[in-house]
């Protein structure tokens, strides 16, 4: 008997204020996915602990601020401690996973009896409890600290056995690895559960992880059949890259990202802190320019002139000649109340008999051309030669001269009726027609299959729904008929491919 289809779900939830709030709401989504049958759910990266969007800790080159290291301290205090170590960036492995660890509870803290194997600040034991409680298999991304280091990490959480994997980000992105360390590539190895009867190879590549290559290769040595991307990428360029994995991989591939909506900037009134949004003063409220004020404080009321005309005599003195009622010739007003310059026509003049110059009066400037019709509604006239060779232009058809032939009308219905996709929503617009406050992360979580086809998302500016898909795995199998990036096609006869630390042995099916 084929076993059932596996449900596959996903959402794009922001982080709360709090580790407690936030495991909060992550129960309150298990809890939903469970009444829609969803088997596995992803949550985004660094969920739990936060994503410093936007954040620099006060640091440039060379220099450190007082207010950065605060703000850095407050962060390390919202990560979450699961009790693992640093190691060498992998953390204690299996030692972690199976509870074999001592306890780091603090001696006497507690009565002076210490709880076995208890060690963190009990993020595990909710997140396992949260997963056993609803019967849904759970994927999160959160900020992991241990030692005097913070990692960003994905934790597998079964129903059954509670945390089977966790792995740490081998390459935190840009700024990232400013507050960030690196994982270590062991941390890369897949876990397998099974579910409805089938077998699921899984393995997690978080963020910008997905850009790089060989670690995409390192899961697909591992024969996994379901891929997660949990991600902090926003931009609708994003799905491609997923859609890419899937078909290369010959995989499911399941991506999550927050959406967060802006939050008003702080501002501070009569010693009260305000909730405001962030706005700049217009022109005409800024202080007035020293040049346009009287020392009095009074606004000078003073125009400027311009310079009259004026020649000079023979005797060379400067005469000013009178000031003209029409406008300046050598000046016209724009819009805004600026004079640009205008070229003046050149009079036309004649010479008498005598040889005097005449100037002659200004004609009248010619009218404009009439508007040419737009390029598209005109078409080309027919024309003839005569018996003498002369070219006669014929009469313009209204057919041709107006609606144009016949293909090309035939070419802007195809053009009407080709579906056109739409963009993605933007800040900008939701703000201005909502009248609500944009996103700082617009999600886009989604759904593919092993042939690059999208079965649900990319979940736009959604930070409370669920996105799900009815998956059969069988469907990597009937994939790799033809392209199997792991087997045969990757020619491991010609190239050799090793992950120092990871286990690349293929999980069975």
């Amino acid at each position: 008997m084929a076993p059932k289809a596996i449900r596959l779900g996903t959402a794009s939830p922001g982080t709360r204020a709090t580790a407690t709030e936030t495991l909060a709401q992550l129960e309150h989504l298990a809890g939903r996915a469970a009444a829609r049958n969803i088997d596995i759910l992803l949550l985004p990266e660094a969920y739990l602990g936060g994503y410093p969007r936007g954040t620099h800790f006060g640091c440039v080159i060379g220099n450190r601020s007082h207010e950065g290291r605060e703000e850095y301290l407050r962060y390390f205090q919202s990560a979450v401690d699961l009790g693992d170590t640093v190691g060498d960036g992998a953390g204690a492995g299996q030692a972690w996973v199976n509870r074999t660890l001592p306890s780091d509870a603090v001696p006497g803290s507690d009565g002076g009896e210490d709880t076995p194997n208890r060690r963190g600040d009990g993020t595990r034991e909710e997140l396992e409890r949260i997963s056993h409680e609803t019967g849904v298999f759970v994927v999160t991304g959160l900020i992991e600290k241990a030692g005097g280091s913070m990692y960003c990490s994905v934790v597998y959480v079964c129903p059954k056995l509670g945390i089977i994997g966790k792995r740490r980000k081998v390459m935190p992105t840009g700024t990232e690895r400013l507050v960030w360390a690196q994982g270590s590539p062991a941390t890369l190895r897949a876990v397998s559960t099974t579910i409805r009867g089938a077998r699921i190879n899984l393995a997690a590549a978080i963020c910008w992880e997905n850009y790089m290559p060989l670690v995409r290769q390192a899961l697909y040595a591992q024969n996994i059949n379901l891929y997660l991307a949990p991600t902090a990428d926003n931009r609708d360029t994003w799905l491609s890259l997923l859609r890419t994995t899937a078909i290369e991989g010959r995989c499911f591939v399941l991506s999550s990202n927050m959406c967060t909506r802006e939050t008003p900037a702080p501002a501070t009134t009569n010693g009260h802190t305000t909730s405001t949004t962030t706005h700049h003063e217009p022109e005409n409220d800024r202080d007035p320019s020293p040049l346009t004020t009287s020392a009095r404080g009074r606004k000078d009321t003073r125009t400027h002139h311009h310079r009259r005309s004026s020649c000079v005599t023979e005797e060379g003195f400067e005469i000013a000649l009178p000031k003209s009622t029409s406008p300046n010739p050598r000046t016209t007003s724009s819009h805004d109340g600026d004079e640009t310059p205008r070229r003046r026509r050149r009079q036309s003049v004649v010479l008498d008999e005598a040889g005097n110059e005449i100037v002659l009066p200004c004609s009248p400037p010619p009218p404009p051309p009439p508007p040419a019709p737009p390029a598209e509604r005109r078409a080309r006239r027919q024309s003839v030669f005569d018996e003498d060779g002369n070219l006669i232009v014929l009469c313009a058809s209204r057919s041709n001269s107006v609606t144009g032939s016949g293909e090309k009308k035939k070419k802007h219905a195809a053009a009407a009726a080709a579906p056109k996709p739409s963009p993605p929503p933007t800040t900008t617009t939701t703000a201005a027609q909502n009248g609500k406050p944009g996103f700082t992360s617009r999600g886009g979580s989604a759904i593919v299959s092993p042939f690059g086809d999208v079965l649900a998302g990319p979940q736009w500016e959604d930070d409370e729904g669920i996105i799900y898909a009815d998956v059969d795995f069988d469907d990597c199998i009937r994939g790799r008929l033809d392209l199997d990036t792991a087997g045969s096609y990757s020619r491991n006869d010609s190239f050799r491919f090793e992950v120092r630390g990871l286990d690349l042995t293929p999980l069975p099916y």
